[in-house]
């Protein structure tokens, strides 16, 4: 029996990068769940936020989630994901879920490093250290409860071929 692999985690954490590498190397396909909201709607999620608010966009994101769960591809959420607690239930009971664990300061160099990456509206209008830092405090244990398990993806610790690695050594036997 095949599972959906779904990665979760604050923005720039790797889920793309990780989840697109771990595809490859499983022979699966590769689904980024902001990617399908945007070519489903047609705007930028700062578009849909925009012109539509945060509830919105959730709403949106979370009829994507369903509709990706019926796949075996590999899944890249949005950071966000799992604030609906039916998207976590969800997830974890129709899933393999990695919560690529990555701290405030390691996203904020990576959103620095990669202006594009950051292209999310802001959440509270906070500087995006003190925006970040909250995200993740306020997330974490919604991460935490979502995941099978907790991969750990900071620079400092691993590359991103080691996080690949420590996921394809789970999921080979699945």
């Amino acid at each position: 029996m095949t599972h959906t692999i779904i990665l979760v985690g604050p923005r720039a954490s790797g889920k793309t990068t990780v989840g697109k590498m771990l595809a490859a190397r499983l022979n699966r396909h590769f689904i980024d769940t902001d990617d399908v909201v945007q070519k489903k709607t047609n705007k930028t999620i700062a578009q849909i936020v925009d012109e539509q608010g945060w509830e919105r966009f959730r709403e949106i994101e979370s009829q994507i989630l369903k509709e990706v769960m019926l796949s075996d591809a590999v899944v890249a959420t949005g950071g966000g994901m799992v604030i609906s607690e039916k998207n976590r239930h969800q997830m974890k009971n129709n899933g393999i879920v990695f919560y690529l664990a990555t701290s405030a300061e390691t996203v904020v160099a990576r959103l620095k490093s990669n202006p594009a990456v950051s292209q999310r509206p802001s959440l509270t209008g906070l500087s995006i250290t003190e925006e970040i830092t909250g995200i993740i405090e306020e997330r974490d244990p919604l991460y935490l409860e979502s995941a099978h398990y907790v991969i750990d993806a900071n620079d400092a610790n691993k590359d991103k071929a080691e996080v690949l690695q420590q996921i394809y050594a789970i999921c080979v036997p699945l």
